[in-house]
């Protein structure tokens, strides 16, 4: 199996096309959080721990871009941990979202965790809660009482509101070399539901490419986990471009590889929102805002959307990953840094701001 997980990497790598960032970023959706209610059906949908919380992992792609892959590889290792399990659901639980909509009005099923290639569940797609646009198809739990009813705020909107689920014809999901591995994803809760999802020689794929609900916007569901723990993750993606040809992105560099694209976004854990000001700033993974943009003069203003604590760190990547300036800048309030960009050339780079408990990121074109 291993020979063969390689062998179908390398079958997609083969049109390897100039980077053109057609992978605008990482999005982690804090899609619901478990309360004492939810635990009325632990009999029937397995165990869930009180203040479980169930994040979604999307692709942001540009219009025409296709989600091919999310892999590891050797020296790019793709790791999803938590410090505690995943939780399975035990009813309709399986490694994919391989339940309907109507089975999704049982028990905690919408929780289960699971890897994909755009679906939430059979016949329909996976789309953020703010960008639900069927929202009186939304999901009617059929317990007595009904569970999955809470509104924590720290989630944004109530999945009993708008359920991030919209009909539609939804990647087809394939693995390859991660039979073992993906067992932590299963329908049980033994013990052996995680801490750890890990390959260097494997995949979970679309060979025909995957897109989002709406083809404008064109976000992609590759995963749902729910845990009560803390979440870290590395993941290495392939997506198509317009042309036929293939970028790839990692969450680590290695010497040596000049065809892969370093994204930072792809290398980092979760932050639970301590506000609502903070929740649009989770949801859309878009802390910053950087101008202007394009950069056609030397000084780049930074303006979180939220203050960054003291010890700062201001980072820039050029395309391939590789730092070209960091600076530690203390404090940074919502009326932002101005970044010299001195000596910096034409081209396409990455801003990143980290604190203690914050890390955001954003792409910046130079154009002298």
């Amino acid at each position: 199996m291993k020979g063969k997980a390689t062998i179908l990497l390398f079958f997609l790598f083969l049109k390897i096309s100039l980077a053109q960032n057609g992978l605008e970023g990482l999005i982690v959706e804090k899609y619901y959080k478990s309360n004492n209610n939810d635990t009325t059906v632990n009999d029937v949908g397995g165990k869930l721990p009180v203040g479980s919380v169930t994040y979604r992992f999307y692709l942001d792609l540009l219009p025409n871009y296709k989600f091919q892959a999310a892999y590891g590889l050797p020296g790019h290792e793709l790791r999803i941990e938590t410090s505690t399990l995943f939780f399975n659901n035990e009813d309709r639980g399986d490694v994919q979202p391989n339940y309907t909509k109507a089975n999704a009005k049982d028990n905690t099923v919408m929780l289960d965790s699971w890897l994909s290639s755009g679906a939430a569940c059979i016949g329909n797609f996976g789309v953020l809660k703010t960008e639900d646009t069927d929202s009186n198809a939304t999901v009617v739990n059929a317990e007595t009482p009904q569970v999955l009813q809470n509104d924590d705020v720290n989630c944004g909107i109530p999945i009993n509101t708008q359920d991030g689920l919209q009909l539609g014809n939804p990647g087809v999901f394939g693995s390859i070399g991660i039979d073992t591995e993906i067992g932590v994803f299963g329908s049980q809760n033994d013990g052996t539901n995680g801490p750890v999802f890990s390959t260097t020689n494997g995949s979970w794929y679309c060979l025909s490419g995957a897109t989002g609900a709406d083809s404008a916007i064109n976000k992609v569901l590759i995963a749902q986990i729910t845990t009560n723990g803390s979440l870290k993750y590395k993941l290495n993606v392939q997506i198509g471009t317009p042309t036929g040809g293939v970028e790839r992105y990692v969450a680590e560099a290695l010497p040596g590889d000049t065809s892969s694209i370093l994204l930072a976004a792809l290398n980092d854990s979760v932050s639970t929102p301590s506000s609502l000001k903070d929740i649009a700033i989770f949801e859309k993974n878009n802390g910053i805002d950087i101008f202007p943009n394009p950069l056609t003069d030397e000084i780049l203003t930074i303006k979180p959307k939220i203050k960054m604590e003291q010890n700062s760190l201001i980072s820039l990547y050029d395309s391939r990953g590789v730092l070209l300036d960091q600076r530690k800048v203390g404090a940074v309030s919502k009326d932002g840094y101005q970044f010299s960009m001195q000596g910096i050339e034409s081209g396409i780079y990455l801003i990143k701001i980290e604190d203690a408990t914050h890390s955001f990121s954003k792409k910046l074109i130079v154009n002298h």
